[in-house]
């Protein structure tokens, strides 16, 4: 039985770990045992960067709303604790939109927290 040698799925492996460290700095991008360790460290911020962005954006449509209620004359957590008892189910995201897009509606949502408390 002939022998098989490994020489095109390492050549393989090693281009596709040099594809994906395209743009790093120096020989990051050149060498592939420095490219290999880049790329899977880029891997891990990676996926740690998706995690971070869901709170980022949460914290700045609180950010948001919270400018939004105490230009109406309340605080977030009280709003917040309105809408819970009026039985208004809208997501941060929309009413942070709702605060900078439509503010008529927004301060009958303000009204409507007052008013259940």
């Amino acid at each position: 039985m002939a022998r098989i040698k490994g020489a095109m799925m390492t050549r393989k492996r090693r281009k596709k770990v040099l594809k994906l460290a395209k743009g790093y700095y120096g020989s990051k991008s050149k060498h592939f045992k420095m490219a290999k360790q880049q790329v899977m460290k880029g891997g891990n911020y990676a996926f740690a960067g998706r995690k971070q962005k869901k709170r980022d954006f949460r914290r700045l449509w609180i950010t948001r709303i919270n400018a939004a209620c105490r230009a109406n004359g309340t605080t977030y957590s009280a709003f917040m604790n309105g809408l819970k008892k009026s039985g208004i189910e809208l997501n941060r995201k929309m009413l942070s939109e709702m605060a900078i897009h439509d503010e008529k509606s927004f301060s009958a949502l303000v009204e409507t927290a007052k008013a259940a408390k």
